[in-house]
């Protein structure tokens, strides 16, 4: 069979066997396996257990657990409130200071946590009932923090970025400077989005500033300091030459769990076997599903559909510009129905050649994939965020948080059409820090 017509046909099986609630590990090794076993023969299974157990023999991915068990022992404090409570007590000056200290929080938990649903629910719980108390609409209390729990993905360190790293041997480092600025880029247009909607909905109520005093102000930060330091701290070790990535999120971890005992009194051995029970169960999903990952690549590659693929798309008479739009509308339709990490393990086999051949940097093409990962989270039909925000919300409708939630997705839109005609936004940074890669 022609090897294109072969990819045609391994995408529709793809699709339909994890669209039959097939987990995804699962489902991308019976679609490898049943199509070697159909075009290259049964012996063909003999290696699949060597390349399945080797994908994992990579010291990188001891980062993923680590970067993990970092954030779910923040997770299981106080620290989002008490982040939440401390930058709504410093920006109470600014206007609409309570949804743009919802979103501050968002962004600086996500990236102590890197979780999306975790973001969502520690800020949420807070944040969503002290806004509509305030006077705010429910689509922008609902939307805001829907949408600033995407950053997580993006906001380095990002246990996406990681993936992506080993996924298309990326440097990790480069990677995780090259979400920076576009992350804070991001939290600044949902901030002025937020702010804008404020102000057109005419209730100027949520406008005025709460005072607080000094004492008040101050009496907070103890309790979120040592998290913020220790998130330097990792970013530091790694761009300074003094520890690889995985060591850094060891110390990090471990720091993190230190700190959650003696400032959040974590002593109760239920809790601490809570946290590296859901760390151990969120770490073993992702790594079978980058062991399947590499044995659905095999796959691919043995069946010669990648290179089949590549050299189309070099044959084709097209601007580049379209086929990265071509791209971009394919990972979010992608992204509307698989998690970030599953997208980007299925997808940057094929990707990166073609994007390599249309001479785009891969490094700024993850910042633009993480941002289009972000999409789906808050898009129907399989928005994470979207769920979690209506269960700690349940009395707002779906409908309005998913409205709440359509401008942000503009914003990730724009994000996306800044890069592309700034890609030094992404880049500058990491040729900065560690060089031009050139």
């Amino acid at each position: 069979m022609d090897p294109l017509l072969l990819g045609g046909l391994v995408a529709i099986v793809t699709i339909l066997v994890l669209f039959s609630g097939m987990s995804v590990a699962v489902g991308l090794l019976v679609v490898s396996a049943g199509f070697l076993i159909i075009f290259d023969g049964i012996r063909s299974l003999e290696l699949m257990p060597e390349i399945l157990f080797g994908k994992l023999d990579n010291f990188a991915l001891l980062a993923i657990p680590m970067f993990i068990i970092m954030g779910a022992s923040i997770a299981s404090t106080r620290a989002g409130a008490d982040l939440y409570e401390a930058l709504e007590r410093w920006l109470t000056r600014v206007p609409g200071g309570l949804v743009v200290s919802n979103l501050g929080a968002c962004a600086l938990f996500s990236a102590m946590s890197g979780s999306s649903p975790a973001t969502c629910a520690a800020i949420g719980k807070m944040g969503i009932p002290e806004m509509r108390r305030r006077g705010y609409t429910d689509g922008v209390a609902a939307g805001s923090i829907a949408a600033g729990g995407t950053l997580g993905i993006l906001i380095p360190p990002s246990v996406t970025m990681i993936v992506y790293g080993i996924a298309t041997e990326t440097s990790i480092g480069r990677l995780f400077l090259a979400g920076v600025i576009p992350g804070l880029l991001l939290v600044g247009l949902f901030m002025a989005w937020s702010i804008f909607a404020t102000w057109k909905s005419g209730n100027l109520a949520v406008l005025t500033p709460t005072d607080y005093t000094w004492k008040q102000k101050f009496e907070v930060l103890p309790r979120v300091l040592p998290f913020l330091v220790i998130i330097l701290g990792v970013l530091y070790a790694m761009y300074g030459g003094i520890a690889t990535p995985s060591e850094t999120a060891a110390v990090g971890a471990l720091l993190c769990l230190v700190i959650a005992m003696v400032i959040y009194k974590l002593w109760s051995p239920a809790a601490l076997w809570t946290v590296l029970r859901d760390s151990t169960r969120e770490s073993v999903m992702i790594l079978f599903i980058i062991a399947a990952a590499g044995v659905f690549s095999y796959m691919l590659s043995s069946l010669y559909v990648t290179q089949s693929i590549a050299e189309w798309i070099s044959t084709l008479d097209v601007n580049r510009w379209v086929l990265m739009i071509a791209v971009n509308i394919f990972l979010l339709i992608a992204g509307f129905f698989l998690p970030p990490v599953a997208v980007i393990l299925m997808a940057a086999p094929i990707l990166l050649p073609i994007i390599l051949a249309a001479e785009f940097d891969p490094i700024w093409f993850a910042v633009i994939l993480t941002i289009n990962m972000e999409i789906g989270l808050i898009s129907p039909p399989v928005g994470l965020n979207l769920y979690v925000i209506n269960g700690i919300a349940p009395e707002i409708p779906l409908k309005t948080i998913l409205t709440g939630s359509l401008p942000y997705v503009g914003c990730m839109v724009l994000a996306i059409l800044l890069l592309c005609l700034f890609p030094g936004l992404a880049t500058w940074l990491p040729d900065a820090v560690m060089g031009s890669a050139v």
